[in-house]
C-alpha cells in the first residue's frame, strides 16, 4: 500500500512538471532581465531624470552595498553611461565601472553618468559643444542648465547622498564639467575638468590656430549620424595619407563622403576664422567674465593629441580670480583621458610607476575629500602640479605659466644655442602641397589605437631626413635644461607663397649609445609641437593674404610642459609647412576660404627661416633652476 501511494506521488509530480514546461513559442526576450544577482556587491539603478523644459536625461546611479551618507560623483557624458557602468559582466562592483572610479566606489561615494541631451537614453535634440543660452543659443537650456537640474534631483531623490556633488569626465565631460560651474547648483561643491574642450578654434580639437583638424570627420560620424554610438566614416581601411592626398581639400572629402548632411560638418565650412561662433563658445571666455565659485582641478596631459589647449587656457582665465588656493592645475605624462587608464608609459617611454593610479589616488581623491566629506582633513595640493619628464617625478609650484622665457636660437648650419648670431641669415626649403609631410610615418591610420594615441611622443626622425623640414640642433647637453611651463615660437619666415603653415617641433634628442633602454638610443621626442596658419599673423580674426617675400613674425604657443632635457642629450627644433593628413593641407595660394580649395590653387612654394641678426628665430624656453 505505502509503496503504491508513493508511486502514485511520482506519477502526479512528473505530470506536474510536464505541464509545467515553458511554450516553444513564447517570447524570449523577456520586457525585464537583471544580470546582476543577490550576491553581487553594488546597486545599480537606471533612472530618467526630469529638466526644466521637460525632457528626461537617462542616468545610471551605482554604489557599494551598504552606502551611506555618501557624496556623489557625476559625469555628464555622450559617449553611453549604460556602458560606463557596465565595463565588465561581473558581480563585483570595481569590474563593472572604469577602472579609474574604483578608488571611490571603494570609500563610500556614489558614481553617476548620465547622457547628455539627445544622446544614448535621454531624450531632447543633440547640439556638438551646445552653446550658453544666449546669441548662439536662443532656448532656455544648455550644459549649464541641465547639470543644475540633474544635481538638484539626485541630492533629492538619491536616498544615500549625502548633499554634496562633485563632476568629473574627461574630453567631452570635461567640458560639461565646466559647463556646470556656469551658475552652478549649490551642491556642487568641487570638479576635476580634464583635458576639456575648451575652445573648438584656438587649439581643442577641430582646428589648431587656424588650421583645420581633419580626424574630426570620424568622429561626427560616430557621434551624429545616429543617437546611439556610430561607425567612422565609410572611406576603407588604406593609408589615410594617400586616401586625403586623393580626395583634394577637406571640402572636397566632405563632399565625396555625404558628409555635408551633418550639421556639424557645414558648421566646420562656415565658420573657418575666429567670429564670434567660436568666441561666443569658448569656454574660457565665459568663466572668466563670471566669479570663481566651485573649487577646480584642471586636469591635462603633457601629450594630449585632442584637447591640450583648454585646461591651462582655463587656468590662465581663472588664475586672478581665485585668491583662497581653490584652483589647480595638474599636468601628466599623458596621453588624451590618460589620467583615467595606466599612466606608467606611454609609447616607448617609461615613468616612475603608474602615475595616473598616484594622481587619482594620491592627490584627487584626497583633494574632493576635503570638500565632500564632512570631517574630512584639509588636503593642500600647490596650484601647479606636474610631472616633470626626463626626472620622473611630481612636482609643486605656484604657477606653471609664468616662467620667465629663455630664447633658445635657430643658427646658421643647423646650429641651435643660447647666443643670438649678430649675422643676418636665412634657410630655405621648397614645400610641395603634392608632397605634404605626415604627421606620423606611413601607413597612417588615425583610427588605430596603437598609432593614435601614443602620436605625440613617436620618434621624429622620420621627418628629419626630409628636404622640406628644416632641423636646427645644440650640441650634446653638459648639464640638464629643466623647462616647466609654456613655450613659445617667435619665427621670422616668408614665403613665396600668398598663404602658408607653419610647424615647428621643439624634440628631445637621446643619445645614440644608450645602453639604459636600448630602443630609445637616437631617439627624437616630440616635447611641444604645434601648427599656425600663416594667414592669421595679424590676427585670428584678421585672414589676409601673405605678401610674397615679404618677412613676418609668427608667435604662437607650444603645449604646456615639464620636461627635462638631460646631460648628453641634444634639443632639436624641426621647422615645416605641413602637417599630414591631420591637419588640412594650406594651398599656399590665398584663398578665402580653404575647405572649398581647388586642385590649381595647390601651389609649391619656397620658405625662408631668418636666423640672426634682427630677424632672429627662436623658440622660448620656460627654463627653471632645479
Amino acid at each position: 500500500m505505502k509503496l503504491s501511494r508513493a508511486l502514485l506521488l511520482l506519477s502526479l509530480t512528473a505530470s506536474s512538471a510536464a505541464m509545467a514546461q515553458t511554450p516553444p513559442m513564447e517570447v524570449d526576450i523577456p520586457s525585464s532581465f537583471d544580470a546582476t544577482t543577490p550576491a553581487a556587491d553594488y546597486i545599480r539603478r537606471e533612472v530618467m531624470i526630469p529638466m526644466r523644459d521637460g525632457k528626461k536625461m537617462f542616468a545610471v546611479i551605482v554604489m557599494r552595498k551598504g552606502t551611506t551618507t555618501a557624496p556623489i560623483l557625476l559625469t555628464r557624458t555622450p559617449y553611453n553611461a549604460a556602458k560606463a557602468t557596465s565595463r565588465n559582466a561581473s558581480q563585483k562592483i570595481e569590474e563593472i565601472v572604469p577602472i579609474s572610479d574604483a578608488e571611490f566606489v571603494n570609500d563610500n561615494y556614489i558614481r553617476v553618468y548620465e547622457d547628455v541631451r539627445g544622446r544614448n537614453g535621454s531624450e531632447g535634440d543633440y547640439v556638438m559643444n551646445r552653446p550658453l543660452r544666449g546669441p548662439l543659443n536662443a532656448t532656455d537650456t544648455d550644459h549649464a542648465t541641465d547639470a543644475y537640474d540633474t544635481i538638484d534631483w539626485l541630492v533629492k531623490n538619491v536616498p544615500e547622498t549625502n548633499g554634496r556633488v562633485a563632476m568629473t569626465g574627461s574630453s567631452y565631460p570635461g567640458f560639461t564639467t565646466l559647463m556646470a560651474t556656469i551658475d552652478p547648483h549649490p551642491a556642487l561643491k568641487a570638479v576635476v575638468p580634464m583635458s576639456p574642450m575648451v575652445d573648438g578654434w584656438m587649439g581643442d580639437d577641430w582646428f589648431h590656430n587656424g588650421a583645420y583638424r581633419q580626424a574630426g570627420y570620424d568622429y561626427f560620424v560616430s557621434q551624429m549620424a545616429q543617437k546611439g554610438d556610430g561607425d567612422d566614416v565609410a572611406s576603407g581601411t588604406g593609408d589615410q595619407y594617400a586616401l586625403w592626398l586623393k580626395a583634394g581639400s577637406a571640402g572636397d572629402y566632405v563632399k565625396a563622403y555625404g558628409l555635408d548632411k551633418l550639421p556639424q560638418s557645414r558648421k566646420m565650412q562656415e565658420h573657418p576664422a575666429y567670429d564670434d561662433f567660436w568666441k561666443g563658445q569658448a569656454v574660457d571666455k565665459l568663466l572668466g567674465a563670471r566669479p570663481f565659485t566651485v573649487p577646480m582641478m584642471l586636469v591635462v596631459g603633457q601629450w594630449d593629441q585632442e584637447d591640450s589647449y583648454g585646461a591651462p587656457a582655463v587656468f590662465r582665465a581663472l588664475k586672478a580670480k581665485d585668491p583662497g588656493g581653490n584652483l589647480h592645475l595638474v599636468v601628466g605624462p599623458w596621453r588624451h583621458s590618460g589620467v583615467n587608464y595606466d599612466g606608467s608609459s606611454l609609447g616607448a617611454l617609461r615613468f616612475a610607476g603608474d602615475t595616473a593610479l598616484q594622481f587619482r589616488r594620491d592627490v584627487m581623491k584626497p583633494w574632493l575629500d576635503q570638500y565632500l566629506k564632512p570631517g574630512a582633513p584639509k588636503f593642500d595640493v600647490p596650484a601647479a602640479y606636474t610631472y616633470a619628464t626626463g626626472l620622473d617625478k611630481w612636482q609643486g609650484t605656484a604657477d606653471i605659466l609664468d616662467t620667465p622665457l629663455k630664447p633658445l636660437y635657430l643658427g646658421a648650419g643647423s646650429s641651435l644655442g643660447w647666443d643670438k648670431a649678430a649675422k643676418a641669415d636665412r634657410d630655405t626649403y621648397l614645400s610641395d602641397p603634392a608632397k605634404p609631410v605626415p604627421f606620423v610615418p606611413r601607413p597612417v591610420h588615425w583610427g588605430d589605437a596603437d598609432q593614435w594615441k601614443p602620436w605625440l611622443v613617436s620618434d621624429q626622425r622620420f621627418a628629419d631626413s626630409r628636404p622640406d623640414v628644416l632641423t636646427y640642433v645644440t650640441e650634446p647637453l653638459t648639464k640638464a635644461v629643466h623647462i616647466r611651463g609654456r613655450p613659445k615660437v617667435d619665427l621670422y619666415a616668408a614665403t613665396t607663397g600668398t598663404d602658408s603653415d607653419w610647424v615647428v617641433k621643439l624634440i628631445d634628442v637621446y643619445p645614440e649609445e644608450y645602453t639604459s633602454d636600448p630602443k630609445l638610443a637616437g631617439f627624437q621626442l616630440g616635447v611641444g609641437m604645434e601648427i599656425f596658419r600663416g594667414r592669421y599673423v595679424d590676427g585670428f580674426d584678421k585672414p589676409h593674404a601673405l605678401k610674397p617675400g615679404q618677412v613676418e613674425n609668427y608667435k604662437f604657443e607650444l603645449p604646456t610642459v615639464n620636461h627635462a632635457f638631460l646631460p648628453g642629450h641634444r634639443i632639436m627644433v624641426q621647422v615645416q609647412s605641413s602637417w599630414f593628413p591631420l591637419y588640412d593641407r594650406n594651398p599656399q595660394t590665398y584663398v578665402k576660404n580653404i575647405f572649398f580649395a581647388k586642385t590649381g590653387d595647390y601651389q609649391k612654394a619656397t620658405q625662408s627661416v631668418f636666423t640672426g641678426g634682427a630677424t632672429a628665430s627662436s623658440v622660448m624656453l620656460p627654463v627653471v633652476q632645479d
